[in-house]
């Protein structure tokens, strides 16, 4: 059995490897100061980063926890995360309201994948 940490600091790793299996810390937004539609995007854009560092793609996410400040986003979230899931791809997904690290972030998500 390994394990693969990688970016590890002393309270967490960006990128877990187990058994082809990708785990990703929680990713937020580049700019916690743009609205929901901007800080989906930049957040799902990490997320494609770390990907392809750990040898995977959106089209091998297994499962994604959504992490949404106010429930009055959801569309404009959704709609952005619609855009970005490849068609026939759509991991399974929970979506819940939540508080937030800091108070101008609105979104945030964590991501299990599997390997190329």
């Amino acid at each position: 059995m390994s394990i693969t940490r990688m970016e590890t600091g002393q309270r967490m790793s960006r990128i877990v490897i187990h058994n082809n299996t990708v785990y990703l810390c929680g990713q937020v937004a580049a700019d916690a100061s743009a609205g929901i539609e901007e800080q989906t995007q930049t957040m799902l854009d990490k997320v494609d980063a770390l990907l392809e560092q750990a040898g995977s793609d959106r089209e091998h996410i297994l499962s994604a926890t959504l992490y949404i400040r106010d429930m009055k986003d959801f569309a404009a979230m959704n709609a952005v995360w619609d855009a970005w899931v490849p068609e026939g791809h759509a991991p399974a997904r929970a979506c819940v309201e939540a508080r937030m690290a800091r108070q101008e972030l609105l979104v945030e998500v964590s991501v299990v994948a599997a390997q190329k």
